[in-house]
């Protein structure tokens, strides 16, 4: 194939005529998607729970501090399972509550502070409380 013009032919073209680029179009994550995310995911998991405890039905014997019975193996293994996580879930949760004081803490007094560093402060303005967020527990 060849071109019979030159490279002096080619002229960009006017800037009235062209269309702006465009991005590309993003989908933000909203709380109705994460929530229907999350019940497919517990759904899932229900799922393979039910087959679990359907194929381990073999009866086993447990003891556990002095006491003894006997209970089908799936449900036993996930009485562990639930144990195990509340071994992980019981220290978590202490640690995020102590964070969320020290957080609070270090947030009230703080706040002093700020209120008169504004000049507008100075002259008379009205201020507003901080804002607490509406989960924000209350001690």
């Amino acid at each position: 194939m060849t071109t019979t013009g030159t490279s002096s032919d080619l002229q960009p073209a006017d800037s009235d005529t062209t269309q702006p680029a465009v991005g590309p179009h993003v989908i933000r994550s909203t709380r109705t998607s994460q929530t229907w995310t999350a019940v497919i995911l517990f759904v899932l998991v229900g799922i393979l729970l039910l087959v679990f405890v359907l194929q381990n039905g073999q009866r086993v014997t447990v003891s556990f501090l002095g006491f003894h019975g006997h209970l089908p193996l799936a449900v036993t293994m996930l009485f562990a399972a639930i144990a195990g996580a509340l071994l992980i879930a019981i220290p978590g949760i202490g640690r995020i509550t102590q964070l969320r004081r020290v957080a609070r803490r270090h947030r009230d007094a703080e706040a002093p502070h700020h209120r008169h560093s504004d000049p507008a402060d100075a002259q008379g303005a009205v201020t507003r409380a901080p804002r607490r967020h509406p989960r924000a527990g209350t001690s």
